[in-house]
């Protein structure tokens, strides 16, 4: 009764609620409503009131009544305040948990603003509110974990505003969910899961709200999984429910941080405990699932499951998940004793083939581990695989009396389980062996071949009635099985003829009219890598490759290089066509020599010069290999390109683009500029001050394999470096450094062992240190020497230029003597044809003339009525070195003047035929 009358005095003091104001008095009103809820929040702390209950519920009750069309942003952050006070009290006094629910009721309509600058400025505030509300999960109440929970949810809806007020207007609807990401509520919420083992409805509400918000925000995924949340979920995802959605539910939340944040969700279900939940997951949902939704659920818990086995460290092996997961896969083909297959039925719709073709998958992830490996072989994983590979049965065979996979499917899982034999067979040769499984592959290779239309009606990417998709995967477990080198596997494919019948089927594919395609391209460079595989060491295959070989290699060869960046595979073909040819044909006589018959050497040389320089290493090694044959070097030589470049003019020039690539040192005309590094690359000079271990193979043994320069070389040194056609003056420069190539590169190891001996602080004993000097000055001088003889190239082709250029100056002074000569005959002419005296006196000099020839020669014909004047018939030196010592003879030709009348015979000037002298 005292406190009630202290209170009665007191009255004054305590916040006043009156109506709102109308239209008039609105913004006024709202500015006392801050201005009061500091006085709630006294009221509710202040010790001297702390106790009064009913005048706290009387206070509240009006505030929450006056924000019934929602709170303002500027009074969030004391809203909050006066939540967390009234959880508190919820443990002593359930009177609060009434005004905590229609406080969190208020809160699923929008925030409010005065302003609209009032969102940048609250946004704080409106961040700390949410997590401050997620926090109020502390309360044990179901009530209000239901409201909160369900207040969470309502942000992602749009829920409509009440009527306003004047002055005030809603936040945008994506103002809440913005800021939302930025708060800690998801991360609260989860953490909040621990204190709800009592209350499987409100888990569940709470399961659903997770999957939103999981869903809808990369940042609040990152909120979830720093509370680890993946391993949180997934430890409590078998947990008794009748509904079954807390697993559904779990799965999806887990889905979801997959594809956000896959890395860390798979690390933290990697753990024991997290994987013993999946598997008594799957098998619970394996062994009871019956409608479609659980069969999906299945398989969306086998997906996280392949996911989990990507992690290196995960436990699947250990926690015995493997074996169960291992001896499904191999259901129904075989028969198992295994209890978890024992009583499993499948119903042989889609779900249960997504779920087969994920278990295969699955069987390809744990493959790394050498654990699983003896898991297959105990399942018989092999032989299971094998089965679903071979070739389907007519539809006239198959059995009626069982249910099982259609055609359709049975299609799928062949192709799948060629994927993950293609993996899986390398790793289980012994196995793969005992089950013949070399002989599986090459009947299914003879269906293909043989193109059953029945069977090609269902996925395959290429049409209705197609095994190329087949033929694809068969050839490329070949590919895998051969690529290993084990002879017991070569000689097993060899002995059924796997060399002919390849050859076959690549031929039969190049023959078709159809354009290649990526899958046609894969299959034919594939089948090459295998007759590489199986021929390359072994004289008896190469001579069985034989003509047919041959001819497929050189119908290859012809089509060049000009697709090799289409990216549909022609580059990978290409550069399989050139190992067929090392492996298969380089090394036996008899098909080298029918290679070359067929032009393969230069043919080979065709695809170097229009080939990438990434192809040149390899080209450029055959048709070194290929030269071991004498008959080559006369192809080789007798080669042309388009342009009439010979092959040693094109391999000098490959030469000069190497060094060009490798920045070595030359100067203007290729020469060498310094003779003590006259083929170091500029790598190598910056690998001057490293000293390479003893297991190392140093730069300069490195740069033999990494470049063309050695190649390039051997190939000279098989053709000889006297009298090749076609070579420049520059190109004998270049050469004269490819002939010394290999004592450079000894000079230039040398160089490497007296600098790393330098470096490691060695100093040889006084004898080996006078031939380390010796030998150090020899190559010096080996390249002073080749840098002279370049030198006098250099001369040699300086004064034949000069010669030349002097010979086109007297051509032209000539020519330009003829002119004059001509227009003088001209002038003559047109003197004799304009003036009568003249025309008299040059008939007498005629006259007489011919008296004084007649007298000389008897023989004599009668001269022509045409005149002359000379050309150039030979040229003498006369020792001068300028040009006035050259003495070059004219000889007659003959010049018809248009509109000549015929005259008689007239005397010629002499001096039209005399020798003519440059110095004058």
């Amino acid at each position: 009764m005292d406190s009630g009358k202290v209170l009665h005095r007191r009255k004054p003091d305590f916040p006043l609620i009156r109506p709102r104001a109308t239209d008039k008095n609105q913004h006024q009103e709202v500015g006392v409503k801050s201005i009061e809820l500091s006085k709630v929040i006294r009221l509710l702390e202040d010790p001297l009131t702390a106790n009064l209950k009913d005048r706290h519920l009387f206070v509240l009750k009006k505030l929450l009544k006056r924000s019934q069309i929602g709170f303002l942003l500027k009074e969030l952050s004391v809203i909050a305040k006066i939540l967390n006070i009234c959880a508190e009290k919820t443990a002593d006094h359930p009177e609060f948990v009434p005004i905590l629910c229609e406080a969190l009721q208020i809160c699923r309509l929008p925030f409010l603003k005065e302003k609209t600058s009032d969102e940048l400025n609250y946004a704080q505030d409106v961040i700390e509110f949410l997590s401050h509300m997620g926090c109020l999960m502390r309360v044990s109440d179901a009530e209000v974990r239901q409201h909160i929970v369900e207040t969470v949810k309502s942000l992602y809806s749009c829920v409509a505003p009440k009527k306003m007020l004047d002055g005030l207007q809603p936040t945008s609807p994506g103002y809440r969910l913005q800021l939302l990401e930025r708060s800690d509520l998801a991360q609260t919420l989860l953490l909040s899961m621990a204190a709800l083992e009592n209350q499987p409805a409100i888990r569940l509400q709470l399961l659903q709200t997770l999957q939103i918000l999981s869903s809808s925000s990369d940042m609040n995924c990152e909120w979830i999984l720093k509370a680890c949340g993946a391993e949180t979920i997934c430890l409590h995802m078998n947990e008794p429910d009748p509904t079954g959605q807390v697993l559904f539910r779990s799965s999806e939340i887990l889905w979801n941080l997959l594809e956000r944040g896959s890395k860390e969700v798979t690390a933290q279900l990697s753990s024991m405990e997290c994987v013993i939940s999946l598997k008594d997951a799957f098998c619970h949902q394996l062994m009871n699932g019956v409608r479609l939704s659980d069969l999906q659920l299945r398989n969306d818990l086998l997906v996280i499951t392949s996911l989990i086995a990507e992690n290196p460290n995960s436990l699947l092996i250990e926690s015995l998940f493997a074996r169960q997961l291992v001896a499904v896969v191999t259901f129904p083909e075989l028969k198992s004793h295994h209890p978890l297959v024992r009583n499993l039925k499948l119903s042989y719709n889609q779900e249960d083939l997504k779920m087969k073709k994920l278990l295969l998958n699955l069987l390809v992830l744990m493959s790394k581990d050498s654990a699983a490996l003896q898991l297959y072989k105990e399942e018989r994983v092999m032989i299971a695989l094998l089965i679903l590979v071979r070739p389907p049965v007519a539809s006239s065979e198959r059995r009626s009396a069982s249910r099982q996979w259609s055609p359709v499917q049975q299609e799928e899982l062949q192709l799948q389980a060629l994927a993950t034999l293609s993996t899986i067979a390398p790793l289980l040769l012994d196995d793969y062996m005992a089950c013949q499984g070399n002989a599986c592959l090459l009947l299914l290779l003879d269906w293909c071949i043989a193109h059953d239309a029945f069977f090609g009606q269902g996925l395959s990417s290429e049409g209705r009635g197609s095994t190329k998709t087949q033929m694809r995967h068969c050839i490329r477990v070949l590919r895998s099985v051969t690529s290993l080198g084990e002879e017991s596997v070569n000689q097993d494919l060899c002995d059924q003829g796997t060399i002919n019948q390849l050859l076959g089927v690549l031929m039969q594919m190049e023959a078709s009219p159809d354009e290649d395609d990526d899958v046609t391209l894969e299959i034919k460079s594939d089948i090459q890598l295998i007759l590489s595989a199986l021929c390359e060491s072994d004289m008896h295959r190469k001579e069985l490759f034989g003509s047919e070989g041959v001819e497929m290699a050189v119908h290859f060869l012809k089509k060049g290089s000009s697709s090799f960046y289409s990216g549909l595979g022609h580059n990978k073909l290409v550069l399989s066509t050139v190992d067929c040819v090392w492996s298969c044909i380089v090394g036996c006589y008899t098909t080298e020599d029918y290679f070359l018959a067929k032009g393969g050497a230069s043919l080979l040389l065709d695809l170097l010069t229009s080939s990438p320089r990434c192809a040149h290493c390899n080209v450029l090694a055959t048709l070194l290999e290929l030269c071991d044959n004498p008959n080559t070097l006369s192809h080789i030589l007798s080669w042309r390109d388009i342009s009439g470049q010979t092959a040693p003019r094109f391999l000098l020039q490959l030469w000069r683009d190497e060094e060009e690539e490798l920045k070595v040192i030359r100067d203007k005309h290729g020469g060498i500029t310094d003779p003590q590094r006259p083929i170091l690359s500029h790598h190598q000079q910056e690998d001057t001050q490293l000293s390479f271990p003893a297991n190392k193979p140093s730069a300069a043994v490195l740069e033999l394999s990494e470049n063309l320069r050695s190649k390039i070389y051997s190939i000279f040194c098989k053709l000889g470096f006297q009298d090749l056609p076609g070579l420049s003056r520059k190109h004998y420069v270049t050469l004269s450094i490819v002939r010394r190539y290999l004592d450079f590169k000894v000079g230039e190891v040398w160089e490497e062992i007296i600098r790393e001996l330098s470096l490691d602080g060695v100093r040889p004993i006084t004898p080996d240190e006078e031939v380390l000097s010796t030998i150090h000055k020899i190559a010096e001088d080996t390249a002073r020497r080749v840098a002279a003889e370049q030198n006098s190239i250099l001369e040699q082709q300086e004064k034949e230029d000069i010669a030349e250029e002097e010979l086109m100056y007297t051509e032209i002074k000539s020519h330009w003597k003829q002119r004059e000569l001509t227009a003088k005959s001209w002038d003559n002419y047109v003197a004799r044809t304009s003036n009568y005296e003249i025309l008299k006196e040059i008939k007498a000099q005629r006259e007489k003339y011919t008296e004084s020839s007649k007298s000389k020669h008897e023989d004599a014909a009668v001269h022509p009525t045409q005149h002359f004047i000379g050309q150039v018939m030979s040229i003498e030196r006369t020792g001068v070195p300028s040009p006035a010592g050259v003495k070059v003879t004219l000889a007659r030709a003959p010049i018809k003047v248009t509109g000549q009348e015929e005259v008689g015979t007239t005397a010629q000037d002499p001096e039209y035929f005399s020798t003519v002298s440059l110095k004058d």
